[in-house]
């Protein structure tokens, strides 16, 4: 069916024997913290995804009309240079 409680218990005995409670304390909390990160970049994802949305939704196009209106002509500006000698 499955692994009993019995070899569940001899194979974590084995591993404690193998790599030392100090070790597998820096496993667990690298672990931790590597899931911590994993948990924050995915909940920054969805406020970025939401941000966007709502961006799309409130289209404003008054303003584009509002600057097809504006001279578009460019002019030049008189600039004086100097040379040091």
């Amino acid at each position: 069916m499955g692994p009993s409680v019995w070899s569940i218990i001899v194979i974590l005995l084995i591993v404690v024997l193998l790599f030392g409670t100090k070790k597998l304390r820096n496993v667990g909390g690298d672990l931790g913290s590597a899931l911590k990160g994993f948990k924050k970049a995915l909940s920054d994802d969805d406020g970025a995804v939401d941000k966007k949305e709502a961006d799309k939704s409130d289209a404003d196009f008054e303003s584009v009309e509002d600057k097809s209106d504006v001279d578009k002509t460019v002019k030049p500006t008189e600039t004086k240079t100097t040379t040091k000698e």
